[in-house]
């Protein structure tokens, strides 16, 4: 007997929508099982076999994050597929650093009505970031929730686990005064501050298919919905020559929250403002909005989203390694002496 409730739906749910979505999503998710031996889609947990060859002892790292407000973009120009990578980089570009290799995701979307066009193309973000970071995602949950959230809006939520061998946890320690600090590109905003990306620019009362002479002839609304870059592959590649002494995901809180977060005490990154390549968008809003440099360095990436640190004698190749796995890398800074944590100059 097919299931279905005219009582729930009455009531805001049809959980037939619920079926729907499912079906469309099936085709997104198998795109991911290349990456591990999984379950079905549709059960009741997921599973996965992994692959612990090598491994002498194998930890489990996990990393859980959202995408904040940055959902409003996609609310107001309805476009629903790129916030799911979104998701999924604010959760691996953690757990990759300390080592870790991604190897399955799950998600949660909690939508007003359940449009299951919508909630697969929300989905297929996620599976393409998934495919980005080589992992499955081999489960998740939609939750329909009428008058909790608008019709039109939803949140969306997610973790990754990932495995890496003990002796090969990035042990920050190790860093030391000299070690260069290598910067990696962001592909502008990420997902964070954006409350204050709305403020500044009020996007609900905005034309977001205006241009400005910073943005390089993309729209405003265009650059703001910019996905998040997934920094997996670079620093597999990476991890594969060298063990760096340190990983930072540049993240809400910016320079100035972010980099202290790995490194030892009595240690500080000194960064080369000269050295830092920070697209249009960060200059228009610090124009527009009238912030502080300071204020912005402690909010955005500001056109760096990782940094890694690694002996001074190993940075011309590790900057090598990162290119050639298709990244823009460069050294933008060194450790210092200084209880100051973060020094830019």
């Amino acid at each position: 007997m097919k299931s279905q409730s005219e009582s729930y739906k009455e009531a805001g749910v049809d959980i037939t929508s619920g079926y729907r979505a499912v079906e469309l999503m099936k085709e997104h998710v198998s795109k991911t099982m290349v990456f591990g031996n999984t379950s079905p889609v549709g059960g009741f947990g997921g599973l996965l076999q992994p692959d612990l060859t090598g491994m002498e002892e194998p930890i489990l790292v996990s990393g859980t994050d959202g995408v904040g407000t940055k959902l409003k973009l996609a609310f107001l120009q309805d476009k629903h597929d790129t916030v799911g990578l979104d998701c999924v980089a604010m959760c691996v570009n953690d757990i990759i650093c300390v080592g870790a290799k991604p190897l399955f995701f799950l998600d949660y979307i909690a939508v007003g009505k359940n449009v299951p066009e919508k909630v697969a193309s929300i989905v297929k973000g996620v599976a393409d970031g998934c495919i980005q970071s080589e992992c499955c995602l081999i489960g998740g949950e939609t939750a329909e929730m009428p008058g909790f959230y608008p019709e039109d809006e939803y949140d969306l939520a997610g973790f990754a686990v990932g495995i890496v061998d003990k002796k090969k946890v990035i042990d920050i320690e190790k860093v030391s005064e000299g070690d260069a600090i290598i910067g990696i590109a962001s592909s502008g905003i990420h997902s964070n501050g954006y409350s204050l990306v709305r403020k500044v620019f009020d996007v609900e009362n905005t034309d977001l298919n205006k241009t400005y002479e910073e943005l390089d002839g993309k729209t405003l609304g265009e650059v703001l919905l910019t996905p998040t870059k997934i920094y997996v592959k670079p620093m597999l590649a990476l991890f594969k020559e060298m063990t760096p002494h340190a990983v930072m995901h540049i993240t809400g809180g910016g320079f100035y929250e972010n980099i202290p977060r790995a490194l030892p005490e009595g240690m500080s990154a000194k960064i080369y403002k000269d050295e830092l390549e920070i697209p249009g968008i960060f200059k228009l809003l610090m124009k527009e909005g009238n912030i502080p440099e300071r204020d912005m360095f402690n909010t955005y990436n500001m056109g760096t989203g990782m940094t890694v640190v690694v002996p001074k004698e190993d940075a011309a190749r590790a900057v090598e390694i990162i290119e050639a796995a298709g990244e823009h890398a460069k050294v933008i800074g060194e450790i210092v002496k200084s209880s100051e944590g973060v020094i830019i100059e």
